[in-house]
């Protein structure tokens, strides 16, 4: 019995060598900038949303809802949206692919399913963009009523 698991315990060992042999290299190690060298600024611009927040009204539970935040680039550098974290699984969000150039509008379109959802709806999506503030907060509200 003691010379099966001192066989398995080699055979494990092994294994675990070989896989660790065939890991990919790593990146080399970089030194963080120097006072020489300073960290570039990630350009920051400006965001205006020109509607932020909603409301849908009532719906019929199972009815899926398209929504749309419109914004606008105040700034000087093109708006990129890093990201959108949603509150709920029931909401999909989508950002634009290519970033907004100076005095241009975007749109964030989001999709809202009811189906079981009955009742009063509050959800929220954070948009993670390259402005000072960095996130920026969009809402919406919907009545949602059961099936007959």
């Amino acid at each position: 019995m003691k010379a099966a698991i001192i066989i398995l315990s080699v055979f494990l060992i092994a294994t675990l060598a070989l896989i660790m042999c065939q890991q990919p290299e790593t990146e080399p190690y970089k030194a963080a900038p120097t006072a020489t060298e300073p960290m570039k600024p990630k350009p920051m611009t400006t965001v205006q949303w020109l509607d932020s927040a909603k409301n849908l009204g009532k719906v019929t539970e199972g009815q899926k809802l398209e929504i749309a935040f419109r914004f606008k680039n105040t700034g000087t550098e093109p708006l990129v949206v890093n990201n959108i974290v949603v509150s709920c699984g029931c909401t999909v969000a989508g950002k634009p692919e290519k970033p907004v150039m100076p005095g241009e509008e975007g749109v964030i379109k989001a999709t809202f399913d009811s189906n079981g959802r009955a009742g009063t709806n509050h959800k929220t999506m954070a948009v993670y963009t390259n402005t000072a503030q960095g996130i920026s907060t969009l809402a919406f509200d919907v009545e949602v009523e059961p099936k007959s």
